[in-house]
Formats: C-alpha cells, structure tokens, sequence
C-alpha cells in the first residue's frame, strides 16, 4: 500500500494516507465507459425513432439528456458520496474512473470542498432533472424548453466554478499537460460548448412562444 506522497498526483506534497493505485490501464477505463455510452446512446436513438412527429434535433437531445443524466447520477454521484475512493482496493469501475481522471485534477482525489460541492448538486440535482428533459421531449411537456433551460444554466454555472477556483488556486492540478487537455479541458469542454447550444435554442423556443402569446392576446 502506498504512503502518504506515493501517488501520481500534483502537487506532490498532497496527502492521500491510503492511497491505492490504480488496477485498471487508461485503456481498461476508457473502453468501457465509452462503449456503455455510445449503446446507451444508440438504445435512446433507436426508441426515440419510434415515436411519432418528432424532430432529428429533439431525438438529438434525448440521447444528450439521458447520456448527462445518467453520467451525473451514476459517475458523479459515486465521486460526491465516496470521500475515500483513493483507498478501494479492488478494482471498482467507477473507484478506478475517479483515480485515472485525478491525474488531470488531483482536487479529486483531494477532496476538494469546492468540487465535492458542485458534483454533488449536479449529481442530486442536475442529473434527475436531466432524465425528466429527457422524458419532457418525448411527451411534449409544455415545460420541456424551461426546464432544459434552467438545466443548462445549471451546468454552465457549475462549469464557471470549477475552472475559476482552479485559476483562483494556482491551476496546477494536472500530472502532465497530456492529462490536462485530455482529461480537466477536453472532457469537461462537451458541458461548455453543448448546453450553451441547447440555452440558446431554448431562449429562442420560449422567446417564440411568448410573442405568439403576445399577437393571440392583440387579436
């Protein structure tokens, strides 16, 4: 078992009393995940197919919603309510997932007060509310473009707070600059760029809606 400093994270000098490395290879993490999302994915596109008079970009966003949902619920989740990940010593999955991604953002392994708060709300929060966006566009819920909307306002917010507090605390979390594009930019870049798309297309859905309001109440 490894001492307090023998870990791969930086700053060096970070204590994780425990700490046990990782079983799985980056490959053995990365497969699987990415394997179980894109069927995942698919299974939603497929179903979605199946119903009628909807969209491309609606069936688009079903399979966006139920893929965030459940990656906040389930990967998320498992980070904000399992502080000692670090010292699992058999190789659970989502144990194995934490510790590779540390290496991009020992504030993981750290415990960070600031990221354990914004995963949880996100986990508790952001991804039921995910499904229920899912499911608001299969059914056409008249709340469907608020709630995706207020969603994404969410997540952009969670984003800001994240990266800020990072510069704030001298942004040198990362083991190498390969895991700082890869893992603390490129995989958190999909919940920048998306819901900022999705915020737009909803404002524009309920700006519409209001001015259609507007002239049937002039008439």
């Amino acid at each position: 078992m490894a001492t307090a400093f023998e870990h791969p994270y930086v700053p060096r000098e970070l204590r994780l009393p425990g700490y046990v490395p990782c079983f799985l290879s980056q490959k053995d993490i990365l497969v699987p995940y990415l394997g179980t999302s894109v069927v995942g994915v698919a299974l939603i596109w497929f179903f979605s197919g199946r119903l009628s008079k909807i969209s491309m970009t609606d069936r688009l966003l079903m399979c966006w919603w139920a893929f965030t949902g459940l990656t906040h619920i389930i990967v998320e989740g498992y980070f904000a309510f399992s502080p000692e990940f670090y010292k699992e010593k058999t190789p659970h999955f989502l144990a194995e997932v934490w510790k590779e991604y540390s290496k991009g953002d020992s504030r993981y392994a750290a415990r960070d007060a600031g990221v354990v708060t914004v995963e949880g709300i996100t986990a508790v929060l952001e991804g039921p509310a995910s499904l229920l966006a899912m499911y608001a566009i299969a059914s056409r819920k008249p709340y469907s473009y608020i709630l995706q909307f207020a969603i994404c306002l969410g997540q952009l917010y969670g984003c800001l707070v994240y990266f800020i507090t990072a510069l704030l605390e001298g942004d040198n979390f990362s083991t190498s600059p390969y895991y700082y594009w890869a893992y603390y930019i490129g995989a958190n870049s999909s919940w920048v760029v998306i819901p900022t798309l999705i915020a737009i297309r909803s404002w524009k859905k309920i700006n519409a809606a209001f001015q259609v309001e507007k002239k049937t109440k002039a008439l």
